[in-house]
């Protein structure tokens, strides 16, 4: 007998998952019995929130969804923040839960695990959640969760499936995956519309966000077509090559990027929601765009957004930036503007920056150049926020970090381990602080397990050392922000991996062209103040 839970990893399987994130639990083992014998690799975190940050980190560095099974109830709660991570980045994950038999649903019996309404908890942080009531609803559901993470504005997707559902005999099941449709492309009159602002236009700015990673070939071509500047949000980084001529450090939420959105005569974003944390990262007051903006976005929702738009183009990244690539003919741009405005713009920005920013951007960029093909995964840490400014990544989803939108502590090591099974042969850093590393330095464990040979970065500087800035910029005492730390040399050893000090830049070099080819989980630690002397 085949039961839905056997049934559900071989749809999975179909659908082209080769990796699990999950704790097995007493609610979850029937979905084991069907890993067993399967081209699945399961991983095991050490908690349901590395397990969504894991399946994040995947997503992002493989183009898949991730896959996490997880328990009912605390399995749930634990893995929420990583779900609001996820839809807040638009990030494809797909999280299989369990829950309490159908006949017990919402009574409050105190049966194990029980929750309300797990499904209603849920809901606010993933594009849909279902319950699944019967096997037979089992490959319409699978097909509709793959539907949102090829065709709409990719997000996590929850399906829960009820004990007594998970060991039903799954019978006459069609178990080929659905052939799923293409992504939508703009409306033809929205398109016109658009390449008329875009064919008057001098001046053309390209504002580019996450939606737009996997465009990176026409974006440049486009861009070029028009020489517009390109200005790119963290999620973009790598869209345009280092060194580009019309690349834009990220100087959109900087009073010298504002002053270039005011000389554009047309601006063009494309997959980014324009939020606070890309572009308000300093306080400045809302964006006020002078000239007519065009937005590309998948969401109609993003289009219809705070920022009004001349021009909405509801549709895929990909398919509206080659539409007007393939009728712009814009008139010839006025002189030098756009390569003239990146170097002063550029400029200008750097040397605003102090010793401190100057050293952590130096920090960020031996990461990137002492390896081959590197892949940057941070968290919420001073370095991370030093690259939201300044850091231009070699290719396109090489750089991610919690650093922006929703901002979590305890992203940066598990969702680096979730890149580094996507992408083996890349060497990957987990750039990390000593505060955020307390929220997931457990998955250390979970990593040396695996074999996953992430380099970690631990940058210790003895607190929450943003939020201590922030408060004494705002006068505030501070308080509860210098922590005591961890001995992360007896952290790593205790978890069998190798311990490393770097006190100066060239020491860091060294020891990462020694480290890359590592097989295993290393750490390096480095002490913040003694490497910003030594920078």
């Amino acid at each position: 007998m085949t039961t839905c839970a056997q049934s559900l990893v071989r749809l999975l399987e179909g659908y082209g998952v080769d990796t699990v994130f999950g704790i097995p639990g007493v609610h979850t083992v029937e979905l084991y019995r069907g890993l067993h014998g399967s081209r699945l690799r399961h991983v095991s975190p050490r908690h349901e929130q590395g397990a969504g940050f894991m399946a994040d980190g995947y997503a992002r560095a493989s183009g898949k969804p991730g896959v996490c099974f997880i328990i009912t109830g605390p399995g749930m709660t634990n893995i929420l923040t990583a779900m609001g991570q996820a839809y807040a980045d638009s990030v494809p994950m797909l999280v299989i839960s369990t829950t309490n038999r159908r006949e017990h649903l919402r009574l409050g019996h105190g049966h194990l695990h029980e929750l309300p309404d797990q499904r209603a908890m849920v809901a606010g942080v993933c594009a849909f959640s279902h319950t699944l009531q019967s096997p037979e609803q089992l490959p319409e559901l699978l097909a509709r969760a793959f539907a949102v993470f090829k065709c709409a504005r990719p997000r996590p997707v929850h399906l829960e499936i009820p004990l007594d559902v998970l060991d039903m005999p799954a019978i006459d099941l069609n178990l080929m995956p659905r052939s799923l449709p293409g992504a939508p492309a703009p409306a033809p009159a929205s398109l016109r519309a658009a390449l008329n602002l875009l064919n008057d236009a001098r001046r053309p700015l390209i504002l580019a966000g996450g939606g737009a990673r996997d465009c990176a070939e026409v974006l440049q071509q486009l861009a070029e077509r028009l020489q517009a500047p390109v200005a790119l949000t963290t999620n973009a980084r790598g869209l345009l090559p280092m060194n580009h001529p019309l690349l834009l450090d990220g100087v959109q939420s900087s009073k010298h990027g504002r002053s270039l959105f005011d000389e554009a005569d047309v601006i063009l974003a494309v997959g980014t929601e324009l939020g606070e944390t890309d572009y308000d990262f300093f306080g400045l007051g809302p964006l006020k765009f002078k000239a007519p903006l065009i937005r590309l976005d998948i969401d109609p929702m993003q289009v219809m957004g705070v920022q009004r738009a001349h021009v909405g183009l509801v549709g895929d990244a990909r398919e509206g930036l080659q539409a007007l690539l393939d009728e712009v003919s814009p008139p010839a741009p006025s002189g030098r503007w756009a390569q003239d405005s990146v170097q002063r713009v550029n400029r200008l920005e750097r040397e605003t920056w102090n010793a401190k920013q100057q050293g952590l951007q130096g920090l960020l960029d031996l990461l990137r150049d002492s390896l081959v093909d590197p892949l940057i995964v941070g968290d919420s840490t001073q370095p991370v926020y030093q690259g939201a400014v300044g850091y231009q990544a070699p290719v396109a989803n090489s750089w991610f970090n919690a650093g922006t939108g929703y901002g979590t502590l305890g992203y940066g090591l598990p969702a680096a381990i979730g890149a580094k099974l996507a992408k083996p042969e890349r060497p990957v850093v987990a750039l990390v602080g000593d505060g955020g590393l307390q929220f997931a330095s457990n998955e250390l464990i979970a990593a040396r397990e695996a074999g996953i040979g992430v380099i970690l970065v631990v940058w210790n500087n003895q607190c929450y050392g943003e939020i201590r800035d922030y408060m004494q910029a705002r006068e505030i005492t501070p308080l509860g922000v210098d922590i005591l730390t961890p001995d992360f040399a007896a952290m790593a050893h205790s978890c069998h991996v190798e311990h490393h000090t770097a006190a100066t830049p060239q020491a860091l070099h060294e020891l990462l062209q020694t480290l890359a080819g590592s097989r295993q989980p290393v750490m390096i630690e480095l002490d913040a103040a003694q490497y910003l002397q030594n920078a």
